[in-house]
């Protein structure tokens, strides 16, 4: 006579106990996470030729409301993050500045472009341009190019949505980044 296993079919929703006798949950933190990251609101903060790629990604040919970021907000107290799309000047800092403060916390930063990242071709020409936006407020996630295409944006977008599922402090995501340079 053989042994024959009582082999048991996994159905979606099904209960398994564990050996103490409990449930197994997912955790709470997980579900938060996840809907925190596919409902981002982003607010603008475009100085110049940068918020043209921007606004083609919120555009129907790239559609980023397919990915979460369903409503560009003018006002910082409904957004999540903040893009910053162009050149930051000194007399534009203090603005920056006091946007970033008034978004609700967890928010997170995204540089875009060369003068967003590092001042870009700017700089070095004129004296009232602030050296990147992380001088400024701390950035999370940084988009390279003059100006990026709209891809990277989406694929900066879909990046930190992964990096905030996964469940990462804003410290950690920002440790994560690779060191900016151009």
């Amino acid at each position: 006579m053989t042994e024959q296993k009582n082999t048991a079919i996994d159905f979606p929703g099904q209960i398994h106990e564990t050996p103490g006798g409990g449930i197994v949950l997912s955790k709470l933190d997980d579900v938060i996470n996840w809907a925190r990251s596919n409902s981002l609101w982003p607010l603008t903060f475009a100085t110049s030729c940068c918020g043209i790629e921007y606004m083609s990604v919120a555009g129907a040919k790239y559609d980023f409301s397919r990915f979460g970021f369903e409503v560009a907000r003018a006002t910082p107290r409904q957004a999540d993050v903040i893009i910053i799309a162009g050149t930051i000047v000194n007399k534009m800092a203090p603005v920056l500045k006091r946007l970033y403060d008034q978004m609700a916390d967890p928010k997170y930063v995204i540089a875009m472009g060369a003068c967003a990242i590092s001042g870009g071709p700017f700089f070095y020409n004129t004296y009232s341009v602030v050296k990147g936006a992380d001088h400024v407020i701390p950035v999370d996630v940084y988009v390279a190019g003059c100006p990026p295409r709209p891809e990277a944006l989406l694929h900066a977008l879909i990046s930190l949505q992964h990096k905030i599922t996964s469940g990462q402090t804003r410290e950690q995501i920002r440790e994560s980044q690779p060191p900016k340079g151009l």
